[in-house]
Order: C-alpha cells, then structure tokens, then sequence
C-alpha cells in the first residue's frame, strides 16, 4: 500500500476580487442596536421630561391669570354690589332736594328734623362711594355724563353745545356713572 496522506484541497484565494486591506469580516456598526436602545429611552425621557415641564408652565400661567381675573371680578361685584338699591335712592334724594326748596321759604324750628334727616341720608350715601356730579351751567356737554332732555335756543353765542340748565343731577359710584344728569342744552 502505498502511503498516502489525505490531503484537503486548498481553498483557492481570490485576491483579484477583494481590495487589499479589506477583512473578511465587516465589523459591527458603530451604532449598535444595543446603543440605539440605550440611547433611546434616555432621550425620550428628557423630551417628556421637557414636555411635562412646559405643560407645568403654562398650567401655572393659564391658574395665576385665572386667580387674578377672579380677583378683580370679585373687588368689582363688592364695590357695584348695591348699584340697584344706590340707585332706587337716589329718588329719594331727589325728593328730599324739592322739600328743603319748600322748606327754605319757611324758617321753622321744624325743618330742622328734616335738615338732620337729609344729612344724615347724604352721609350715608358718601359712604358708599355715591357722589355728585358737578355741572355747572355753561360747562360743555359731555355725552359720557349728561343727558341731553332738551334743547334751546341759546340765550348767548357762549352758550351754544353746552349746559344751559341743569334739570336733574347726575350722580356717580367709584367714579363710575350710575345716573347721567339731565341736563338742557343750547343750540
């Protein structure tokens, strides 16, 4: 018998195909599925962190600008809160005005009553922030406070566009108007 090894047949090399330098194996990505996963939860967590931040503000901001709105509304309903009632009493003023024309003719010991009354009701009303608007005649109509009931003839040149006569005091609450005057113009 002859001596033979086994032999096993040489792999052939293909250098032509393949540049020189290149592994046979590719190496793994530099960004590896296993770093992408790392990556990726850290990431999405700083963006709903930053996303909750932002709702956080503008919840904060959306409750502040809420709590003040209530605020002032709340401040403007105690100071017009008895705006209906001021108002239904300024007729009694208005009442109490005529009398004491009447009552300045007579000189009683009576009226005095009457006097302290009127005082004491105006108190009262000052109090409550109710004053009087000062018109005066001559003065220039001011639709934002007087109401014109009534138009003349203007006794003088002056007098044309403003107050000639002043029929029925205007009265204001916390400077705002809650009865114009009634006023008569000339034209």
């Amino acid at each position: 018998m002859e001596n033979t090894v086994h032999q096993e047949p040489e792999l052939e090399k293909h250098d032509d195909l393949m540049p020189e330098g290149t592994p046979l194996q590719s190496p793994e990505p530099v960004t590896t599925e296993k770093a992408k996963t790392q990556d990726d939860p850290v990431k999405k967590l700083q963006d709903e962190l930053a996303e909750a931040k932002d709702k956080y503000v503008r919840l904060y901001a959306e409750f502040d600008n809420h709590r003040r709105r209530t605020a002032k509304e709340k401040l403007e309903m105690i100071q017009s809160a008895n705006e209906q009632l001021l108002k239904h009493l300024l007729t009694v003023v208005d009442d109490f005005e005529r009398a004491e024309k009447s009552f300045k003719e007579k000189t009683d010991k009576e009226s005095e009553g009457f006097f302290l009354i009127q005082n004491k009701f105006k108190k009262i009303l000052e109090q409550y922030s109710v004053k009087v608007m000062d018109v005066a005649q001559g003065s220039d109509f001011n639709p934002d406070l007087h109401e014109a009931i009534t138009q003349i003839p203007a006794p003088d040149e002056k007098l044309k566009g403003k107050v000639v006569d002043v029929v029925e005091k205007g009265y204001l609450l916390n400077d705002k108007v809650i009865r114009f005057a009634k006023v008569v113009t000339g034209s």
